[in-house]
């Protein structure tokens, strides 16, 4: 399968209008501010993007971004604007001809972007094996991935190798294709639909249990949008399965607990993340206004105090009283009790 990828991506496809089905190449929601960042980068690399949502985590400034499967380096020089000239941002793929894009242009962007020193470098190799690419342990702030994951023959490798050389309280934040079932083995061997993102597709809750195994605990879904298939043949092979692209948020923190437990605790965001002055949005159900108290569970108050999002909000509450399941995240006492009084609403979930 990764001869099948490299020549799919090395060879068949020569820009994005190749693309047999819109899995990939999506700039759908694209925030404003992002748009005069992608007009600094050069035509080719742009023509060779095939990600498939938007990799733009918060508060990037200064720190060190690995990009697995960087491809043609799109993301990587929108990342190197945003972590700024003393940030840093690794790209790492397994197709050479890819690289020679990215690297081609590498010189074009330092001075477009105004920069004393090139902040960016390109690494050659698999994703399941950043080891053999030096990549030490607890040595990266954030990584990011658009549409590759899918493609790793080994996708537990990945996320193990994810964690490892992720630092404490650092975070994956990644795009990817997801299934509504297990896809049969008979489609995930097809050459074209294993390109084209779709025969490695994970199914979600596969996906979710094999996170948890890996170290990340408490998985967070950002955003999500259905998949249609434009191709009719293509359609009438994969025949019912669904498909969806969505983005995915996993911290590295240990001790998060496997369910949201009410801790009564509470956060109020400050508005200084840049970029967002009137909310922050840590995942679909997150959307936490600037300045209004806001309930959350204990795994939440963590993923907030214990990263690098810490400065930018207040905090209330500790995790010496225990309250139960959060209200509203669908593990509550299945039990039926007439004395128990009703739930009390609550922002968490």
């Amino acid at each position: 399968m990764k001869e099948i990828v490299q020549k799919y991506y090395g060879e068949t496809l020569t820009g994005s209008s190749d693309l047999k089905t819109n899995a990939c190449c999506t700039d759908e929601g694209l925030p404003d501010y992002a748009k005069p960042l992608l007009a600094q980068l050069h035509e080719e690399v742009l023509n060779r993007y095939y990600g498939c949502g938007l990799v733009l985590p918060q508060q990037l400034e200064g720190l060190t971004v690995l990009d697995l499967g960087c491809g043609a380096g799109r993301d990587v020089y929108v990342l190197s604007q945003l972590v700024g000239e003393n940030g840093q941002v690794i790209g790492v793929d397994m197709t050479e001809a890819q690289l020679a894009v990215a690297r081609r242009y590498e010189d074009y962007h330092r001075k477009a972007f105004d920069y004393a020193r090139s902040n960016v470098r390109f690494l050659q190799g698999n994703i399941e094996k950043l080891d053999a690419l030096d990549l030490q342990a607890s040595s990266v702030d954030v990584i990011v991935s658009n549409c590759v994951i899918n493609l790793a023959t080994d996708k537990t490798a990945v996320l193990r190798e994810a964690y490892r050389v992720l630092k404490p309280g650092g975070e994956l934040y990644f795009s990817d294709i997801y299934s509504d079932r297990r896809v049969p083995a008979a489609l995930a061997g097809d050459p074209v639909l294993y390109g084209e993102c779709l025969g490695g597709a994970l199914y979600w809750n596969d996906f979710l249990n094999l996170g948890r195994a890996c170290g990340f605990t408490d998985p967070r879904l950002v955003e999500d949008r259905p998949i249609t298939i434009g191709n009719a043949a293509i359609a009438a092979r994969i025949g019912p399965i669904r498909f969806y692209s969505a983005t995915y948020r996993l911290f590295k923190l240990a001790g998060l607990e496997p369910a949201c437990e009410d801790h009564g605790q509470s956060v109020v965001y400050r508005g200084t993340i840049a970029h967002h002055p009137h909310g922050f949005m840590l995942d679909k159900h997150h959307h936490i206004e600037t300045g209004r108290q806001f309930p959350v569970c204990g795994n939440t108050w963590r993923m907030l105090h214990d990263t690098r999002f810490a400065p930018h909000f207040e905090f209330y509450g500790n995790f010496e009283r225990h309250f139960g399941i959060f209200p509203g995240c669908g593990m509550g006492i299945p039990f039926d009790d007439a004395t128990r009084p009703p739930a009390a609403a609550g922002g968490c979930c």
